[in-house]
């Protein structure tokens, strides 16, 4: 039996017009939301129902109301919502182990599927990083790398990958890096896994994912 469908309510609305404002990258990952007031006038909407609205969205892991501070993004989307409740309930190694085989998957596919423009992308974050290692800042290194391995993940061209990826590690590679004194040497900017990719070598590609990964879990241990 099929049932009739039902208006979608206002507070409806708003949250399906804020999920996208968040979905779409228009309010990013930790950016304060505007205003009540604002926010009223460009739905259309009375506080009550923007406020049902807001909480629904809390609710589901996408947005943190903070007193006195506003509301802000916390989660990209519902799946990474639930990823990173997920996330926190486990142990690094844990992550590390399911990162190892999402890598792995994803350079497997980046050397069959990437783009010039996508090894351009790679190469660039690759160079900053490299850059940020020379002048030993952290912050930046830290940026870079993580967007080198977005770039790489996003040559794989397989989007449910990349989303996955994106909602588990976003948080994890940085807390890597930051706890790695700069790693090895030769690690900075994956320059042997950039070259794998770009020579669509999938052997060497996963051999090097292999390679830093048991350095991280070395880490780990000792640390």
């Amino acid at each position: 039996m099929i049932n009739k469908l039902r208006r979608t309510s206002l507070s409806g609305q708003a949250y399906a017009e804020m999920e996208n404002m968040i979905s779409s990258g228009t309010w990013q990952l930790g950016q304060r939301i505007p205003s009540e007031t604002e926010l009223m006038e460009k739905l259309g909407v009375s506080r009550n129902t923007l406020r049902e609205a807001i909480r629904a969205l809390v609710h589901v892991g996408l947005l943190d109301t903070r007193q006195g501070d506003g509301t802000f993004v916390i989660a990209t989307s519902e799946l990474d919502a639930i990823v990173q409740k997920r996330v926190h309930r486990s142990t690094l190694l844990e992550t590390l182990e399911v990162r190892h085989a999402l890598d792995r998957q994803a350079v497997l596919l980046a050397c069959v599927n990437r783009t010039d423009e996508d090894l351009e992308e790679i190469k660039k974050y690759a160079q900053l990083c490299v850059t940020a290692h020379q002048h030993q800042i952290l912050e930046q290194f830290v940026q870079a790398d993580w967007k080198l391995h977005q770039a790489i993940v996003t040559a794989s061209h397989n989007v449910l990958l990349t989303d996955i990826y994106l909602s588990l590690f976003a948080e994890i590679l940085t807390s890597i890096a930051q706890t790695t004194e700069w790693g090895e040497s030769s690690q900075i900017g994956h320059l042997v896994l950039v070259e794998a990719i770009e020579e669509r070598n999938a052997d060497k590609a996963a051999l090097e994912v292999d390679r830093y990964i048991a350095f991280f879990k070395e880490k780990t241990l000792i640390s």
